[in-house]
C-alpha cells in the first residue's frame, strides 16, 4: 500500500494575511481564526473540508525565520506546494526510507490558535521529501496529533458550496522524468496521456502539464504560462452545487467563467494568485 494517504492540504502563500482573507471570504469560503505558528515567523489562516484544506500562509515575523516563504513572495503570491497525509508520521518516514526514498525524521510543530473561549495549541509530525522524491512540486508529510481542534463543525460549512480538495494541476517544461518517483510513492496510480502525468494520491489528482496542454485543457484559464517553472497553476475543489458556486460568485461580483460541463473557473487575481477551478 502507497505510504500517503493523499493530500492533507495546499499551501499558498500571501503576502499580506488580513488582505487574503478578506478575498476568500468573499469568494464565499468560512476561514479559520488566525493561527501563529510556534517559533518560526508565519502565521495563516484555514479553509476546512472534511478531510482536507487549504493554509492561507504569510509571514509575520521574518525575524523568526519564514523557511524560504519570503523568497517565494518575491515573486509573487499563489499556491507553494502541497503536505501529504499520513496517519503516521514515523511509519511512513520509515516505509519511505525503505522504497529508497530520503525522508527525514518526524519532527513536531504546533501553531498557536486563538478561540473565543481561549488559546489552543493544534499539534502536528511532518516529515520533509527530497526535491528529488517530489520532481516539480514542493512537498512534505503531515499527521495530525489534535485534528478535532482545527475542524469544528461551523468551519466545514461553506457559502460558495465547496467540500472538499480534488487536487492541484502543476505546470512542468517536461513529464517524462516524473513518472518514477510518484509510482514509488503512490504506486500503480500513475498514468501518462501523451505528455500529460495524472498522480491518483488517495482520493486527490496531481496532474503535471506543460504549459501548452494547459492551455488546451482550460483555454478560458487566466494564468501566465510563461512563469518560471515548474508552478502550481490551479487548485481544484469539489462543490457540492456548481450552481450555487456561480450564483456566490455573481453575487459577490467576483469574475469567474462557467464551462458548459458546469465546472466554474475563478482566475488567480481573485484568489491570491491561485486559478480556483470548481467541479462536481
Amino acid at each position: 500500500m502507497p505510504p500517503l494517504s493523499g493530500i492533507d492540504h495546499v499551501l499558498v502563500a500571501v503576502a499580506d494575511l488580513d488582505r487574503a482573507r478578506l478575498a476568500w471570504e468573499r469568494l464565499g469560503f468560512t476561514l479559520t481564526p488566525r493561527g501563529r505558528h510556534l517559533q518560526q515567523g508565519t502565521g495563516n489562516y484555514c479553509i476546512m473540508f472534511a478531510r482536507d484544506y487549504i493554509e492561507l500562509l504569510g509571514v509575520v515575523d521574518a525575524a523568526q525565520g519564514a523557511g524560504g516563504l519570503g523568497d517565494f513572495l518575491g515573486t509573487g503570491e499563489g499556491a507553494r506546494g502541497v503536505a501529504f497525509a499520513t496517519r503516521s508520521a514515523a511509519a511512513t518516514a520509515a516505509e519511505l526510507q525503505r522504497r529508497g526514498v530520503a525522508a527525514g525524521a518526524p519532527r513536531d510543530l504546533a501553531r498557536q490558535l486563538e478561540l473565543p473561549e481561549g488559546t489552543v495549541l493544534p499539534r502536528f509530525k511532518l516529515v520533509s521529501l527530497p526535491p528529488t522524491a517530489t520532481p516539480g512540486l514542493s512537498a512534505f508529510v503531515c499527521e495530525h496529533l489534535t485534528p478535532d481542534l482545527v475542524r469544528r463543525p461551523g468551519w466545514l460549512v461553506h457559502a460558495n458550496g465547496a467540500v472538499a480538495l480534488r487536487g492541484v494541476t502543476v505546470l512542468v517544461a517536461a513529464t517524462e522524468k516524473l513518472r518514477l518517483p510518484y509510482e514509488t510513492l503512490f504506486g500503480a496510480g500513475v498514468n501518462t496521456t501523451d505528455d500529460v502525468l495524472t498522480v491518483h494520491a488517495g482520493p486527490h489528482l496531481l496532474t503535471f502539464v506543460t504549459p501548452d496542454d494547459f492551455t488546451a485543457l482550460y483555454p478560458e484559464a487566466e494564468i501566465d504560462v510563461d512563469r518560471a517553472l515548474p508552478a502550481i497553476a490551479a487548485v481544484t475543489l469539489a462543490s457540492a452545487d456548481l450552481a450555487r458556486t456561480a450564483d456566490h460568485l455573481t453575487q459577490w461580483q467576483v469574475a469567474h467563467a462557467a464551462l458548459a460541463d458546469g465546472t466554474v473557473l475563478v482566475p488567480p487575481a481573485e484568489a491570491s494568485g491561485t486559478l480556483l477551478i470548481f467541479k462536481r
